[in-house]
């Protein structure tokens, strides 16, 4: 079956193609009865507006882009998935822009990126969220933006954002450790150009040291957020002639790694080594023992930044939309079975 058109729309509602467009677009001067009428026509034919057909059409583009530099496929997807819902939810399309973080062209290929594919805006994920420099830059090009990014509270810096509490959730998982007896707890960083894993840091350190446990630097060590860096990482606290019983990876994908480290060398998990991730991604569900993490929901929070920008664009654009504040969320622990208290000490 061929798909309906905005032509198919009209004949069915027996209006104008330019009434099923004012419809579409949210557009004012149309009476009550006749946009009920479209409505009913678009349902009934299950149309969808092509948003880059209408970008055409109108002086308004009605694509959004997500733009990220991360290492953690999972989150990506989850990412891409939050915001796509909204996108398919207004009608709006959505382009997928992989960029190097680092990159000191950065600034110019996003302005390159929005003007040549007529974006009407960008979500931006960490770490680029957190570049402020970046931020007032597109800002200052006319880019209307929300970010993605880690804050144990609403920065309230003047951009639009929602920001996720990894520091309380860091906590709840060292706390968690130490409940159980833990007082050796290595801590495995994610990439340190990601805010995130500085407030991950931040909430061990704090968990720590509310309950009288001295940081042993040698516990706590640099990588990325990838399963290789948690495999060496741990092969490194391992080596340790006092390796810790437990380990804390800044997200599941270094936790993963951990877990396949401790294997390799013929360690019991739980009960030798504990092990805790976070974001509760498919790793922490599918590993054996399943992962003890903190659930983030990535992709309710990128839907939430989605309809923040779209929001903001439509108040642009004089529709009825009301602007929601900065939103919070916070990742909530998920004990499992990869966390126990450790064995005891054998007595000679």
């Amino acid at each position: 079956m061929r798909r309906p058109t905005i032509k198919d729309v009209a004949e069915l509602a027996q209006v104008s193609l330019k009434t099923v467009s004012r419809v579409i677009n949210d557009e004012s001067g149309v009476r009550a009865r006749t946009r009920a009428r479209v409505h009913e026509a678009i349902a009934e034919l299950d149309y969808r507006p092509d948003p880059s057909a209408r970008s055409l059409r109108s002086a308004q583009p009605y694509a959004l882009g997500v733009v990220y530099d991360n290492p953690n496929p999972y989150y990506i997807i989850s990412v891409q998935n939050g915001v796509l819902a909204a996108c398919r939810e207004t009608g709006y399309g959505l382009q997928i822009h992989p960029c190097d973080s680092s990159s000191p062209l950065l600034a110019a290929d996003l302005i390159d990126l929005v003007q040549g594919a007529r974006l009407a805006g960008l979500v931006l994920a960490p770490p680029m969220s957190e570049r402020m420099e970046l931020v007032s830059e597109l800002v200052a090009h006319g880019i209307r933006l929300v970010r993605i990014v880690s804050a144990a509270e609403d920065p309230k810096d003047g951009s639009p954002c929602v920001w996720v509490d990894d520091r309380d959730a860091a906590y709840d998982i060292t706390e968690h450790l130490i409940q159980l007896g833990h007082q050796r707890i290595g801590f495995l960083w994610g990439g340190k150009s990601h805010r995130s894993s500085w407030e991950r840091y931040k909430g061990y350190a704090q968990a720590l040291n509310d309950y009288g446990i001295a940081e042993d630097e040698n516990l706590v060590l640099p990588g990325d957020y990838s399963f290789d860096d948690g495999f060496r990482g741990a092969r490194r606290l391992f080596a340790l002639p006092d390796r810790p019983t437990a380990i804390f990876g800044s997200n599941d994908e270094i936790a993963a790694g951990v877990l396949a480290a401790a294997k390799s060398s013929g360690m019991h998990v739980p009960y030798d080594l504990s092990i805790a991730g976070f974001e509760d991604s498919p790793f922490s569900k599918q590993s054996w023992p399943t992962l003890t993490t903190a659930r983030q929901a990535t992709e309710e929070i990128a839907r939430h930044a989605a309809y923040r920008l779209i929001a903001e664009l439509r108040r642009d654009a004089d529709q009825p939309l009301e602007v929601p504040p900065n939103e919070g969320f916070s990742p909530i622990l998920v004990v499992r079975g990869s966390t126990a208290p450790p064995r005891p000490l054998q007595t000679p």
